[in-house]
């Protein structure tokens, strides 16, 4: 008799559990990686009638991070958009939607910004575009949009990473920081104001930097120590209290002082870009507020020209 079970959560298993002569034996069944993400596609795609553009190892790039059932779902997605379209093939462009349908959410289109609204979200966005194209690390920009998706997103800049990454340094993460900033920036830099599209930028901002400092050792003033609570070991479970004491009111203060010093960095570094580039960020801007969208071709050749800051 051969007992299998499966669980999304290894780390907190009872460790009583996993002794000898028990589950004993553990496999750990990852996301799939490009090459797997390829072929998951190829099995679902037997299923529908797909057109000639479509390449299947495109869209595995643009899916990192997708498990099999999100790339099942995907394949369903783009079947029913062609048959809504009353197209007998499922084509490369209904794989596109799909993918952002599932990445930023339906469009909403009942979701009518006034010109204002409109105007600083446009900006927004290319401020996000601006900085990412210059980053390590990031991705290649494919896409700005204005087309609000979603709950709350009322426009969104995407990027996709050119081959799957399972570390990043220091630099990247902070690249990150500014990318994430570029939009909060943009609206300074253009309306000397700022507004309250950018809270979730300064959430995962924050979180980012915080991981940095109290989890990934990046500090200079605190060194290489870990001040995260709470995270045993990530797999396997083997039950082993965490022994660190909570910390001290100075190192705290020591902590959030980090923290504020990445983030500000990061900002001047996204407003040193903007304001290099402002003629860059009008041109752009002004098309996209003109077309909604702007992708491809189009948006690699007006990226290309953006500058890197002044030392």
């Amino acid at each position: 008799v051969i007992v299998l079970a499966a669980t999304n959560r290894p780390e907190v298993l009872d460790p009583a559990l996993l002794r000898p002569g028990r589950f004993d034996r553990q496999v750990l069944v990852d996301r799939p990686d490009l090459s797997g993400r390829e072929l998951i596609l190829k099995i679902h795609a037997q299923k529908v009638k797909l057109g000639n553009d479509v390449d299947l190892k495109a869209i595995a790039t643009r899916t990192p991070g997708f498990a099999g059932a999100d790339l099942a779902n995907l394949v369903n997605e783009a079947a029913l958009l062609a048959a809504r379209n009353k197209r007998e093939t499922v084509a490369q462009e209904d794989f596109a939607e799909a993918i952002e349908r599932v990445v930023a959410g339906l469009e909403k289109k009942s979701r009518v910004l006034n010109d204002k609204e409109k105007k600083i979200v446009a900006y927004h966005e290319v401020g996000h575009a601006l900085v990412g194209s210059l980053m390590t690390g990031s991705g290649q920009v494919e896409k700005i949009s204005i087309v609000p998706r979603g709950m709350a997103a009322l426009g969104y800049t995407l990027q996709l990473p050119t081959e799957d990454r399972f570390l990043m340094d220091e630099a990247e993460l902070r690249g990150q920081i500014a990318t994430l900033l570029g939009g909060r920036s943009a609206e300074e830099v253009v309306f000397g104001s700022i507004t309250t599209g950018a809270s979730n930028d300064l959430q995962r901002a924050t979180d980012l930097a915080e991981r940095m400092v109290t989890t990934y050792g990046m500090s200079k003033v605190l060194g290489p120590l870990a001040y995260q609570r709470g995270q045993q070991n990530t797999f396997l479970g083997d039950g082993s209290p965490n022994p660190r004491q909570a910390m001290s009111e100075e190192t705290a203060q020591a902590i959030d002082r980090e923290v504020r010093d990445i983030v500000e960095t990061a900002h001047q570094q996204a407003l040193d870009v903007l304001k290099r580039n402002r003629d860059l960020l009008e041109t752009i801007a002004t098309q996209l507020l003109e077309t909604e969208v702007i992708e491809g071709k189009t948006l690699h050749s007006l990226l290309s020209q953006v500058q890197a800051a002044a030392q």
